[in-house]
């Protein structure tokens, strides 16, 4: 975890999951209070010693997360540009929610949408319908599974910006989860070339032997991939129906990616940071019912 600044006058840096759960605190007291309060407020509120108290704002007034004006506290514009954002983000994933479930209904299988994890160098899963047949595909929202054996990770993969993409595949371990994994670097590219020039991606039993799963990428509005929405199934019944899904999932992807630029517009205004305020510095996936386990 990365220490804060060592404030002036030579108080601890304070560190760990307790200074975190306090700042936590500390914004979630200020958001209910317009006028801002006091350190003797927050001290009061948080129950927690004044010295520790002022280890925690002051790198926040500096950063402009908080204001401090008049002795009092108050939230700054570098917390609002941060409610934006992840407001953004949850309005991002509703946005795209019709979609899914038309897809779903279409295909009467399971659905999900998947984004990078960057970090983590993976695929997220941050929403999903279950199909309603009793065999089916799951994946439970907020699982992660590799990039390169899973179709709605390789559409991730394909759209990245290519720098970053050469950097992961130069670095990564294709391990063989199944006899049908990609495991070279170079089958590797040309499968994602196929990606880019069809924008359709399918995956059948690279994850797990028995699951399948096709993918198609949406884009949001300058023109960069934003997630990729996928469908899964046992892969002896999504197979046979490859012809007749691709066509629907591009189409379906294609739509999401015009509600993806309205909801980019919407959010970038909503997240728009109020005017500055003078201040002053104070120093994994499951198998249902004989299921297979998810192949993405």
């Amino acid at each position: 975890m990365v220490k804060n600044r060592t404030p002036a006058g030579g108080a601890r840096e304070v560190t760990g999951p307790r200074s975190l759960t306090r700042v936590l605190g500390l914004f979630d007291v200020l958001a209910k209070s317009k006028e801002g309060l006091s350190l003797a407020d927050l001290n009061t509120a948080l129950r927690s010693p004044k010295s520790s108290l002022l280890n925690l704002l002051r790198p926040l007034v500096a950063d402009g997360y908080l204001n401090y004006e008049n002795g009092r506290y108050r939230l700054g514009a570098s917390i609002f540009r941060l409610a934006g954002s992840i407001l953004s983000v949850w309005n991002f994933s509703s946005a795209f929610r019709p979609y899914l479930q038309e897809l779903a209904q279409l295909s009467q299988e399971s659905v999900y949408m998947g984004v990078l994890d960057r970090a983590g160098k993976c695929i997220t899963y941050v929403d999903a319908i279950e199909s309603p047949q009793s065999v089916r595909f799951t994946v439970p929202v907020g699982a992660v599974r590799p990039l390169y054996s899973t179709a709605a990770g390789r559409v991730l993969l394909a759209f990245v910006e290519p720098a970053w993409r050469d950097e992961y595949i130069g670095s990564l371990k294709l391990q063989a989860f199944t006899p049908t994994t990609i495991t070279s670097r170079t089958a590797l590219r040309e499968e994602l070339e196929r990606i880019r020039e069809t924008r359709v991606s399918v995956s059948l039993g690279e994850t797990f032997a028995e699951s399948a799963a096709i993918s198609s990428p949406v884009f949001g509005s300058d023109g960069k991939i934003v997630g990729a929405i996928a469908i899964g199934a046992p892969i002896n019944r999504l197979e046979p129906r490859l012809a007749e899904l691709k066509p629907l999932i591009i189409d379906l992807a294609a739509r999401c990616s015009g509600s993806a630029r309205r909801s980019v517009t919407d959010s970038a205004t909503a997240a728009e940071p109020p005017k500055p305020v003078t201040r002053k510095r104070a120093g994994s996936s499951r198998a249902e019912t004989r299921a297979p386990s998810s192949a993405r």
